[in-house]
């Protein structure tokens, strides 16, 4: 039928079955994961034909989510005015930029709003502090290990699921402390002087949380009264979202 050829492509046995879609979003994971990448190198990746892979990555530059840089081909910045918008709630975002503000200016250190995204936790938000340490500058959109305290506190809510590998034989010992101080830590634990600390973020009682609040500062810093302060911020945000 049209409609169907219309949908999936199908001019070989290896593309049979999938969608332009699945496609044209397997091409722009290949150009992520190459950073810049010429037709030949990301239709090996995708593998996908040569002339479909072709097709799909100009009509890609033609909605400005990849674009040609020197004969390759790198992402747009559609994806970037996309990617920016994007939170796991409405409101979330804006409710949560003023409140991380004043914490950052207060305590001095850098505070964040993190989710979990394919095992990692990335940065959703991000309100610097004058006293972090520049190893410790962070950045919308950077992604950290999950053992991070902004993703420990996520993954001891959400159970194993949220993983897509074996979790450590200690895990089990240390999310139940986690859930039970309502707080998780990094002591230096991924990157030498850096420590950080993270509540969760909910949108409403009971239900699992929407992000991460961490707060990212040196060894000179005490975490638990940090701890403290992101928890007081997290409910400021969470009242404000159930407001709206």
């Amino acid at each position: 039928m049209a409609t169907s050829a219309a949908v999936t492509m199908t001019s070989s046995p290896g593309a049979a079955g999938r969608s332009v879609l699945e496609g044209a979003f397997g091409l722009l994971e290949a150009v992520e994961r190459a950073g810049e990448a010429g037709l030949t190198r990301l239709t090996v990746e995708c593998g996908l034909p040569k002339s479909t892979a072709h097709r799909l990555l100009e009509q890609l530059v033609e909605l400005g989510a990849v674009e040609r840089h020197r004969g390759n081909y790198r992402m747009g910045p559609q994806m970037f005015y996309l990617g920016r918008r994007w939170q796991p709630h409405p409101g979330l975002l804006s409710a949560a930029r003023q409140p991380i503000r004043a914490l950052a200016e207060l305590a001095g250190v850098g505070v964040g709003i993190c989710v979990l995204w394919k095992g990692q936790a990335q940065v959703l938000e991000w309100a610097p502090g004058k006293e972090v340490e520049p190893s410790a500058v962070t950045h919308r959109g950077m992604t950290w290990p999950w053992r991070t305290a902004a993703g420990k506190v996520l993954v001891a809510a959400a159970g194993p699921a949220a993983l897509p590998g074996p979790l450590p034989e200690s895990w089990a010992r240390e999310a139940a402390g986690i859930r039970a101080r309502g707080a998780a830590f990094d002591r230096q634990e991924l990157v030498a002087g850096v420590c950080c600390t993270a509540v969760p973020l909910h949108g409403w009682p009971g239900q699992a949380p929407l992000a991460s609040l961490c707060v990212v500062t040196d060894p000179a810093h005490h975490l638990e009264r940090l701890a403290e302060a992101a928890a007081r911020t997290a409910q400021v945000i969470s009242t404000e979202l159930r407001r709206r």
